[in-house]
């Protein structure tokens, strides 16, 4: 049941007491103010643009904006899934409390609830890990989003395994990827591993994820699309200096400044 949605200068209040990851239109002239602008790569992605009839399911759904648009391409049915409880996270031993407490507020959920009640939306939230998906339990799906999620998962491909057992007929995957690892090897599988007291463990370069892909019993359609994800206005992005470039992270700070964050989306159908 769909709670009822604060209008005006009381929704555009809401939002502001939120930390969004999504950047989401709730009204006219009302936008969350998302760590990253999933509006402007929604255009780019290779997600069918009419999904009428389809039982959809979106991974790591967070504030929702990806359940959303799958409801507003005409999906039959959109199931969304996501931890709400940080205890249960995949957390390194190593993490210091008070980075875990910091990261631990930007929780999903309260995001989720607002969007869904201001949309008027139907989709279904179940709190449910991606390492508990079951067929016996949920049922399969027509087409599964799954999106920068396996960056942040102790065993990203146990995760694909489980999405495969669900997913009867089309995974759209948007992955965060290594972009100087890609660019010097294009054609090998590889990583880096992250591991710095942080939920950031694996990034791997296209041909990485796809490897990961195929190890699941993915089998990738078409070629692997690289897109940059732009920052929102929840994501303060320093304006690039000398000094800045000549960090370290410089190189990073510009490519998320200039064009965003390198992820890569590929399709794929499940094998059997």
């Amino acid at each position: 049941m769909t709670a009822e949605a604060p209008a005006g200068d009381q929704l555009a209040d809401r939002v502001a007491g939120i930390n969004w990851y999504h950047s989401i239109e709730l009204a006219p002239g009302v936008l969350t103010p998302g760590w990253f602008d999933t509006r402007a790569i929604a255009p780019r992605l290779p997600m069918p643009a009419d999904l009428s009839g389809r039982r959809c399911l979106d991974v790591g759904t967070f504030d929702g904006f990806w359940a959303f648009e799958m409801e507003r391409r005409g999906a039959a049915e959109v199931v969304a899934l996501d931890i709400p409880d940080p205890d249960l996270w995949d957390w390194p031993a190593n993490t210091d409390p008070d980075a875990r407490e910091e990261i631990s507020s930007r929780r999903p959920g309260e995001g989720f609830a607002l969007a869904h009640a201001a949309l008027g939306s139907a989709v279904n939230r179940l709190e449910r890990s991606v390492y508990d998906l079951d067929a016996g339990k949920l049922g399969t799906f027509d087409y599964v989003y799954l999106g920068s999620l396996l960056l942040h998962l102790r065993d990203p491909v146990r995760a694909l395994e489980r999405v495969h057992d669900v997913c009867r007929g089309e995974l759209l995957l948007v992955e965060t990827i290594d972009l100087p690892l890609t660019l010097m090897m294009p054609g090998r599988p590889a990583a880096t591993l992250d591991l710095r007291g942080r939920p950031w463990w694996w990034t791997a370069n296209t041909a990485g994820v796809v490897r990961m892909l195929e190890a699941a019993r993915f089998a990738p359609l078409g070629r692997p699309r690289r897109i940059y994800m732009p920052a929102g206005r929840g994501q303060e992005v320093p304006p690039l200096s000398i000094r800045r470039l000549l960090h370290p992270q410089g190189p990073k700070l510009a490519l998320l400044a200039l064009k965003g964050d390198p992820h890569v989306a590929v399709r794929a159908r499940p094998l059997a």
